[in-house]
């Protein structure tokens, strides 16, 4: 049995040296063992060669590098090929400074804000600020100015020796004033309804807006109610130097009182006395749509200049 399985080896490794080319090569001097190493490396040569050509054709039709056209391990044999390089794609518009400094990848950005907002960024929180300063500081003086007038105004009305008007403060604010007008024409019918009425004075409300003395004060008559006398709806007065238009800031508001005083007589004013009527108050909200209302008639016909004769 030993010697069996001994011949049964020997015959396998003879027949195994007799397949080996390298041991016809040797032994032979290339003959059929010669040949076929060489139709192994003609068909190795064919596959190498097709291989190349279809790389190629890919290629062509994928210009973007043998690498990205040939599948690589593991992958599916139907997969397309990858896409083209980023350079093949079309230019993108340019975006913001903003959309550029979040563009990059986490550290950027993180580095981005920790440098703080760039030259254009703080130039323009600059303009903000400083336009949010300019009329903060504009209206402070406009404040000063209205204030430092008004004081004046009190005084000089205060050192009025004919008690031709005096003032009293609405809730002690020096921008709203109640005046009252001790006297007119005392040869006027007026005069007469005063004096029969038992009427001491004619009350009047002025309120003094931001921009005072450069814009004229909004007055109204409180009480008695009045009819004629360039007194309209809801106390409202028919004045020409009470509009923007006519007003000058060089008025005082003595000066201003002592027109509508002329006024009162020019229009044949009168204390109203029907019944039901004369205890009616007059109405602010209707004084300023009346108001309104007659200066943009005004603004469009234009003011009646009345004849030196009439004074």
């Amino acid at each position: 049995m030993a010697t069996l399985l001994r011949k049964i080896g020997l015959i396998r490794l003879h027949n195994r040296d007799t397949e080996d080319p390298k041991h016809h090569h040797n032994h032979r001097g290339g003959g059929g063992g010669g040949q076929q190493s060489a139709s192994l490396r003609g068909k190795g040569g064919a596959k190498s060669g097709g291989h190349k050509q279809q790389q190629q054709q890919q290629q062509q039709q994928h210009p973007g590098g043998a690498g990205d056209a040939s599948p690589g391990p593991g992958k599916g044999k139907g997969k397309r090929a990858a896409e083209p390089a980023p350079r093949d794609k079309p230019p993108q518009p340019a975006a913001g400074a903003a959309g550029a400094a979040g563009a990059g990848g986490p550290r950027e950005r993180a580095a981005g804000a920790r440098a703080g907002p760039g030259p254009a960024a703080a130039a323009a929180a600059a303009a903000t600020a400083g336009g949010s300063l300019v009329p903060a500081a504009r209206q402070q003086h406009c404040t000063q100015v209205r204030s430092r007038r008004l004081m004046k105004e009190l005084q000089d009305i205060a050192r009025l020796s004919d008690r031709f008007i005096s003032v009293e403060l609405v809730d002690e604010s020096l921008f709203d004033w109640n005046v009252k007008l001790h006297q007119v024409d005392k040869d006027s019918v007026l005069w007469q309804d005063m004096k029969e009425t038992n009427t001491e004075f004619i009350l009047l409300n002025l309120t003094f807006p931001d921009n005072f003395p450069f814009s004229p004060p909004f007055m109204r008559v409180l009480s008695p109610r009045l009819e004629n006398g360039y007194v309209l709806d809801g106390g409202a007065i028919c004045m020409e130097l009470l509009t923007p238009r006519g007003w000058s800031s060089a008025y005082t508001v003595e000066a201003v009182m002592r027109q509508f005083a002329a006024s009162l007589v020019k229009g044949q004013g009168r204390i109203c006395r029907k019944a039901g009527k004369s205890k009616k108050s007059f109405s602010r909200k209707e004084a300023e749509a009346t108001f309104k209302s007659l200066v943009k008639t005004h603004e469009k016909y234009g003011w009646v200049t009345p004849p030196v004769s009439d004074g």
